[in-house]
């Protein structure tokens, strides 16, 4: 029996630092973790500095993305990522808020959850309803990847092939949409 097999699209960001280590030692320790537990066909981006947002509200991110072949649902993906997360002390405090790691799930394959529907209604959210809600269940793909250049570029690094499964349009070409000083942010270190 052949297990089927999906390529999702993590991305990883912080911007506080655990104990001694560094945002940047943070994701980096995030990366081994997660290549570990989903297995060694991950694939890394550099890291990137991004300012935070809204811009002045903390320290910069370290940014990056990780893509992984894997059989696991969304939802069970999802419920590892958490999990990763917590062992780096990941408080949900504030939405959009300063933290030590945070691991968002892009998109698994071609899946969109919950619905069509659903995806479109969280994709044209208005920016104050998106700062103060979130979502009852897990969205893919994620509503807000085509606005972000601190996702897009580091998954340019590693997958420009991508193609939104929605859209229809690959992550350069939602990358070269962005605006240029989006772009010129998102700095690799």
């Amino acid at each position: 029996m052949t297990i089927l097999q999906t390529k999702a699209i993590i991305a990883l960001g912080g911007n506080l630092p655990l104990g001694e280590m560094t945002s940047s030692q943070v994701l980096e320790a995030a990366i081994q973790d997660l290549t570990l537990l989903l297995g060694e066909a991950c694939q890394t981006s550099r890291l990137f500095q991004t300012p935070c947002f809204p811009v002045g509200a903390g320290p910069d991110y370290i940014n990056a993305v990780l893509t992984v072949e894997t059989a696991l649902s969304a939802k069970a993906l999802l419920a590892h990522l958490h999990e990763v997360e917590q062992k780096y002390a990941r408080q949900r405090d504030q939405r959009w808020g300063m933290r030590t790691l945070d691991l968002d799930l892009i998109a698994l394959g071609e899946t969109v959850l919950p619905d069509l529907d659903g995806y479109q209604a969280w994709r044209d959210l208005p920016l104050e309803q998106q700062m103060s809600e979130t979502p009852a269940e897990l969205i893919l793909p994620h509503p807000r990847v085509q606005d972000r250049a601190f996702v897009l570029v580091p998954l340019c690094d590693i997958w420009p092939g991508w193609c939104h499964p929605i859209l229809g349009k690959t992550a350069t070409e939602l990358c070269a949409a962005l605006p240029k000083s989006d772009l010129e942010a998102v700095q690799p270190l």
